[in-house]
């Protein structure tokens, strides 16, 4: 049981992330890579903004609002929020062509409320 709800939640993760690329585009954000993975962490979105920064993105995706009252983005933690922070500190520190001192970088997060129809 518990395996099919961490696939339920792991398609329904992949397209909020679809859904936040199209927007990203459509923002005129350049795509650098997704679902970047090292052992202490993953990004969801590296990109690149019109204003040429470097932008790590993170996705929250959930199905309607839950019960509990709790939206997307409450489900970024602050201990999650820690690990991402080092995880992308990390990645800009190795792509200092992309994150160059006098742009910067930053950290984005996307929230996505699914209902029914998608």
């Amino acid at each position: 049981m518990l395996l099919k709800s961490k696939a339920k939640n792991k398609k329904l993760g992949d397209l909020g992330e679809n859904f936040a690329v199209k927007f990203l585009k459509k923002k005129k954000y350049k795509i650098i890579e997704r679902n970047f993975w090292k052992p202490w962490g993953e990004l969801d979105i590296v990109a690149v903004a019109p204003d040429k920064s470097l932008v790590v993105v993170e996705v929250k995706t959930m199905r309607e609002y839950s019960g509990d009252g709790l939206k997307p983005e409450d489900h970024l933690t602050g201990a999650k929020l820690k690990k991402l922070q080092r995880t992308a500190s990390l990645y800009a520190g190795h792509r200092q062509d992309l994150a160059r001192d006098e742009i910067g970088w930053r950290i984005d997060l996307v929230a996505i409320v699914m209902d029914d129809n998608n």
